[in-house]
């Protein structure tokens, strides 16, 4: 898939939406010295070009009941299509997970998990261990947030 080609309005109103997708189109068009009626357009473009893939709120963790928060790096037996496609369901479907990602290096992949409590990721674990071809787990607990969900440098 090619990537759209992005002009100075298009990344201003990505810079914008970035720190706050609350902003009414108004305002939005406000900030970005555009009409409303581009506004929107523009926006509306780069939704259907898949370029904003949606809009959230950012929650505090410790505040929503999330005690255990961890990043887990998962090694495969060997590389077997078959293998890696099962894990990228299984993980896919398990709502611990909030980002997984496939990488070159030590681990095959690094898991970005957040549950309730140490409990509540050893059923995880469970679920990880069970899965075709996985055969080594690690986890690196998190302790403290530095620096989280920054936007993309536009």
């Amino acid at each position: 898939m090619t990537a759209p080609k992005l002009d100075s309005a298009d990344r201003a109103l990505l810079r914008l939406l970035q720190t706050d997708a609350r902003l009414s189109n108004a305002e939005l068009a406000e900030r970005a010295g555009l009409s409303p009626s581009a506004c929107w357009r523009r926006v509306r473009a780069l939704e259907e070009a898949g370029v904003i893939r949606r809009h959230v709120a950012e929650l505090d963790p410790a505040r929503a009941g999330i005690g255990f928060r961890a990043i887990v790096h998962v090694s495969l037996i060997r590389h077997v299509k078959e293998n890696a496609e099962a894990f990228a369901r299984a993980v896919a479907a398990r709502p611990e997970v909030r980002d997984c990602w496939s990488t070159t290096g030590e681990a095959d992949y690094h898991l970005h998990v957040a549950c309730a409590d140490l409990a509540a990721y050893n059923a995880f674990l469970e679920m990880l261990f069970e899965l075709p071809g996985v055969s080594n787990v690690r986890t690196n607990l998190i302790l403290r947030d530095v620096k989280t969900g920054g936007p993309l440098p536009l």
